[in-house]
């Protein structure tokens, strides 16, 4: 895989009028990112608790948001312009709801809230491609220009899949690598074999006297970062070898090339001049970024597609919410070149 993004300045410092101040925000469900820009220089930076209304109800995640802006103020006036990327925002109604809720600290603001899949092709200087974020959950976004012909006013086209959560999805995410683990662990139990290096390794670092209490353990313990927290054991012994630590891992990078796959299909139509595969792929989330066994593998997968670029988000996600609020906060028609230099690399 290669890399996307750049040490972190929005690089639109020479484009923007004099005094342009937003933020971007990366709001997850564990943390909150927060950047503040002014003509595209990015002066000050935050990180709080989750301010994500799923994940942690309107109360904290007011908190949260009211500890950031107070320490933001100290750097510079009221932004301009406010962006955010929120995990699990949807809906309009979802948006809807963390914008009101945003609105109340910064006021004099224009808010624009997105799904924060949307960050990844922003942060690594794209226009279009398709974004992949496999952390704690999984899921796939993408975006592509309309075909030449269609007319300036036709709409890009979205798409998305995977993203409905632990319960239902999440398919090749961090939960879903260790939950695999737990299963091997048990099936070893009822066919009477002895616990093998994973299924050891993981009853070690859950703290239990061997693999049959991860039963127990699994559902005393639900929080589902918990367990995402111990896939690296997996993909410590799949590096070394281990069959079955590798069958998971290899399972795992399917899924994914899975969610990207449906992706691109569904931003092509058969009548398409130029086929969806020509786009980038953009992964970024605490999975896929730090297993070098698993981006070989998804690459390799990608491949088979025809998805042949493939990169890795070197940034934090969190500058592609700067560099959408500047580009809001451009002129239109500057806004519109810069469109089209990205669209163009």
């Amino acid at each position: 895989m290669g890399r996307a993004g750049d040490t972190g300045e929005s690089g639109a410092s020479s484009a923007l009028p004099a005094e342009r101040v937003v933020v971007g925000l990366d709001v997850g469900g564990s943390k909150t990112h927060a950047i503040l820009s002014v003509d595209g220089r990015e002066v000050a930076e935050v990180k709080a608790g989750s301010a994500n209304l799923a994940s942690v109800g309107v109360d904290a995640a007011d908190l949260q948001l009211r500890a950031i802006f107070s320490e933001l103020a100290g750097a510079h006036s009221s932004p301009a312009r406010v962006c955010a990327g929120v995990a699990g925002a949807d809906t309009e109604q979802a948006r809807a709801r963390f914008a009101a809720l945003l609105a109340a600290h910064v006021p004099h603001a224009r808010i624009d809230v997105v799904h924060d899949t949307e960050l990844l092709l922003a942060a690594a200087g794209v226009e279009q491609g398709i974004a992949l974020i496999a952390g704690t959950g999984s899921v796939a976004w993408g975006r592509r220009d309309s075909p030449a012909g269609a007319g300036t006013s036709a709409p890009s086209r979205e798409a998305r899949a995977g993203g409905w959560g632990y319960l239902l999805g999440d398919e090749g995410s961090g939960y879903w690598v260790v939950r695999a683990a737990v299963r091997h662990a048990l099936d070893l139990v009822d066919q009477g074999r002895a616990p093998d290096a994973l299924a050891q390794a993981l009853a070690a670092a859950c703290g239990v006297g061997g693999p049959e209490e991860l039963l127990g353990h699994f559902y005393v313990r639900q929080e589902r970062r918990y367990w995402a927290h111990h896939s690296h054991l997996v993909f410590e012994l799949a590096e070394s070898g281990d069959a079955a630590a590798h069958q998971i891992v290899t399972d795992t990078a399917a899924a994914l090339t899975e969610l990207v796959a449906r992706v691109a299909s569904r931003l092509t139509l058969p009548d398409d001049a130029a086929p969806a595969p020509a786009l980038p792929v953009v992964a970024a989330g605490g999975l896929v970024v730090h297993q070098p066994l698993l981006q070989r593998l998804i690459a390799s997968g990608l491949a088979a597609h025809g998805l042949r670029d493939v990169r890795v988000l070197e940034n934090e996600p969190v500058h592609g919410a700067v560099r959408l609020a500047q580009r809001l906060e451009m002129p239109t028609d500057l806004a519109e070149e810069r469109r089209k230099e990205n669209t163009c690399k």
